[in-house]
């Protein structure tokens, strides 16, 4: 038995059969891996890990599943799979994920599958059930990896801490009590609507003030850039990413010759690309269209405005936002008429379905000297993309 001392949740204690698992290379460089990428270059108490994070989520899955009156073993096979669901992301988390082919959930699989975890889980529960929980499959799935999860209510209390902002503050025993099994199905009860409608709301503000905040949009793109680069001249290969942590991307970047290393003597300098133009999501009909369209047409836009200003297309960068989903959400709540959608239940989560693109833009990011070139020769996003109205 161990305990480690958790800044949002407390003492948290672990098994010797966790400590097994935690003790592995693979958790262990969840420690230098950051939960929040480059965030901490615009907040920057932004330090925490995805150590700290998966250890939270082991801890919310345990008070969950006891909430639930689950059987001792089911309690023990959510911990590790809290422990162990993000156990694929490569250095920077997000950040590097959107420059690679597979997302981190299959990496996860994969190492599970085949790792120095893969005998420590084995020796009392079979991976392929670690995997579907952290799927969202199986009937403990949701609780996991479902849309009032025990991973957003730690991340999103997690990053509102450690970056100083106040909308990820979220009523966590208020939620955890307020969920129940209705057959298979994990359920909301009546009370415990205005909770889900927080945790929510808390993820809707979290976007434009933290996880898309203008400046992290621009960090982040301009290593997503520099990461590309990486891996299509075969500096590295995606493979490698699920051995390194932030620090080993970093070395080889900064020691690799052209746009990597000045990538990162920009980054340490702050000397940032800026906003050249934006396309907000609220001027069309569809924005789930153009969130949606094929990246390809971003790349031929990108090559296109760099000849037009005769500079390479790798200083080009056109951002697609993230979208936030909340058309897809499938909690129902327990009603006196039965099970009801959450999204028919309330008109809070109704309005966030209308008002999810208000912060959203299409944005092109250059170099504040080819941000002048292109102001000089009227440069707009708009000629060169053809977008769904």
């Amino acid at each position: 038995m161990g305990f480690i001392r958790d800044s949002i949740h407390g003492d948290l204690h672990l098994s010797d059969y966790e400590l097994k698992i935690v003790d592995t290379v693979e958790v262990q460089r969840l420690r230098r891996v950051k939960q929040l990428g480059f965030t901490n270059l615009i907040y920057p108490g932004a330090n925490h890990t995805r150590f700290e994070h998966s250890i939270g989520t082991l801890y919310l899955a345990d008070k969950l599943a006891r909430k639930l009156e689950l059987d001792e073993d089911i309690v023990e096979l959510l911990r590790v799979s809290g422990l162990l669901h993000d156990i694929g992301h490569a250095p920077f988390s997000h950040v590097s994920e959107r420059a690679m082919k597979h997302r981190h959930e299959t990496i996860c699989k994969e190492i599970v599958k085949d790792s120095s975890i893969t005998d420590i889980v084995k020796e009392k529960f079979d991976p392929k059930l670690i995997i579907n929980i952290i799927d969202g499959k199986t009937k403990y799935g949701k609780i996991i990896s479902g849309d009032l999860d025990v991973d957003r209510m730690d991340y999103l209390a997690r990053d509102s801490y450690y970056t100083g902002v106040a909308y990820g503050v979220i009523d966590t025993g208020r939620l955890l009590s307020s969920l129940k099994y209705c057959g298979d199905d994990l359920v909301l009860s009546t009370k415990g609507v205005q909770a889900a409608e927080s945790t929510l709301l808390a993820r809707y503000f979290m976007y434009p003030t933290v996880y898309q905040h203008h400046t992290t949009r621009i960090v982040n793109s301009m290593f997503r850039v520099c990461l590309e680069h990486l891996l299509n001249d075969k500096v590295i290969k995606e493979s490698d990413l699920r051995y390194m942590d932030d620090g080993d991307l970093i070395a080889i970047t900064r020691s690799t010759p052209g746009l990597p290393k000045m990538t990162m003597d920009n980054l340490d300098t702050r000397h940032l690309y800026k906003k050249t133009d934006t396309i907000p999501l609220t001027n069309y009909e569809h924005p789930e269209l153009i969130v949606g369209m094929d990246k390809k047409n971003l790349t031929i836009a990108e090559e296109e405005i760099a000849a037009k200003l005769d500079i390479e297309p790798e200083e080009v960068i056109i951002d697609m936002p993230e979208d936030l989903s909340f058309k897809n959400m499938n909690t129902k709540v327990e009603t006196s008429d039965g099970l009801k959608p959450l999204t028919e239940v309330s008109t809070v989560i109704q309005s966030l379905q209308k008002a999810q693109y208000n912060y959203s833009d299409l944005a092109l990011f250059m170099s504040k000297e080819n941000k002048e070139k292109a102001q000089d020769k009227n440069i707009k996003l708009i000629d060169y993309l053809s977008l769904p109205m």
